[in-house]
């Protein structure tokens, strides 16, 4: 199944704006499935094209109402839902990433 995500990606960066209107660019990291949901990993990405050795983002994908292919990223608050994402996606990428618990 082929993912299509709107918006400008360039060497996998993804545009997105905060609740403010920000414009705010993160790296794609990882799309994780659970639970029939989709989740994206994301990482940071600091002005000067440098990625940031803070935290990742996981957001949930929800389709929007309309009948567009656009997809929304919600925040999850469920602290248990993210350590689940997090831990599968550490699992994934074990041998890519040092991960600082």
């Amino acid at each position: 199944m082929e993912e299509n995500f709107e918006g400008e990606e360039l060497d996998n960066i993804v545009i997105l704006n905060d609740e403010d209107g920000n414009e705010v660019k993160f790296e794609f990291l990882d799309l994780v499935e659970l639970d029939d949901e989709e989740y994206v990993v994301l990482l940071p990405v600091t002005e000067e094209g440098e990625e940031d050795e803070g935290e990742v983002v996981i957001l949930k994908i929800e389709d929007t109402d309309d009948d567009s292919e656009e997809e929304s990223y919600v925040g999850v608050e469920d602290e248990e839902i993210l350590n689940k994402v997090f831990d599968i996606f550490k699992e994934k990428f074990k041998d890519d990433f040092d991960f600082v618990d």
